[in-house]
């Protein structure tokens, strides 16, 4: 077995440890997909829980964890490529390659074979989009397209770099050289209950800020990065950012922020939900099963 397996659910479901399991019975490594995790030093925020590569006194390898800086814009063209190199490297190692995370666009550019291509940055077009409100950018965004995706609204700069790549576009022809293999995967979903779910992201909550979540983006805020570059990937650093420089109360910005990590992971089951629609098969496990009871399941939808 070394056909990609891909395993997908919201915030808070399970999913790298049922991904850490499964790679040691199928002796197997993880490429990441998730935004933010790509980035060094914001672990506790964005739940690296690194210890969930520990299995059985085995370490499990993983990649695309910790390969950018705090500060830089990350995308999704850049996560093809690196993608591509990581799972052909697995592969020509005779491992079996296991895609894990909850970024939607992420895991299905890979699974759709999308074409992406960079896209530099337009200074005149941000300089004349940069006192504009988020509403008055996303309504600028939907003269474009369709808006799928709503974390390309997520925050001011998410919203202006979507209209730059639009505007990009509209003026030139894509690259169909640019080609992405198409790569077969079974798709392994983790259905958790909405009340189990909303249970696990608050405690989950409380404890990374018992871990000291605020030292860490006060940390990274110290080593240099703009206020506004560590808002722009939302959630924890949207929030704690804002607590940090003093625009929310510890007490408001905790509550927001629970609020805002329970939507997130709705919008994260409504992309998975759509993803369905657009054709995926989806091999969807109750998360509330034991451990060995899902393994045994995910083996049962690879025979």
């Amino acid at each position: 077995m070394n056909k990609l397996i891909t395993i997908i659910g919201p915030t808070a479901s399970g999913k790298t440890e049922l991904a850490a399991h499964l790679a040691y019975d199928l002796d197997g490594e993880i490429i990441s997909g998730d935004s933010r995790q790509v980035y060094r030093h914001m672990d506790i925020g964005t739940g690296k829980d690194l210890s969930d590569y520990e299995v059985n006194g085995k370490h499990i390898p993983y990649h695309l964890i910790d390969i950018a800086e705090p500060g830089y814009k990350y995308n999704v063209f850049e996560y093809q490529r690196d993608f591509l190199e990581a799972y052909e490297d697995i592969q020509k190692r005779g491992k079996t390659p296991i895609l894990c995370g909850g970024t939607g666009l992420y895991v299905e550019s890979i699974l759709k074979g999308y074409r992406l291509h960079p896209v530099s940055e337009n200074k005149e077009l941000r300089a004349a989009l940069a006192k504009k409100t988020l509403p008055e950018l996303t309504v600028i965004l939907e003269k474009y397209k369709t808006l799928h995706n709503t974390t390309d609204v997520d925050t001011a700069q998410r919203a202006i770099r979507a209209i730059e790549i639009e505007e990009y576009y509209k003026n030139h022809e894509k690259d169909e050289s640019l080609y992405f293999p198409k790569i077969e995967s079974i798709v392994i979903g983790i259905d958790i209950d909405r009340e189990m779910r909303r249970k696990k992201i608050s405690a989950r909550l409380k404890s990374r800020l018992d871990e000291g979540m605020v030292d860490e983006v006060r940390g990274i805020l110290d080593s240099g990065v703009a206020p506004e570059d560590l808002i722009y990937y939302g959630l924890e650093y949207k929030y704690l950012t804002n607590y940090i420089i003093g625009n929310m109360t510890y007490e408001h910005m905790c509550a927001e922020l629970e609020i805002a990590i329970h939507q997130f992971a709705k919008r994260q089951m409504t992309w998975f939900r759509g993803m369905e629609r657009r054709g995926f098969v989806i091999h969807w496990i109750d998360a509330s099963k034991p451990m060995g009871l899902k393994l045994a399941e995910i083996k049962d939808f690879l025979k």
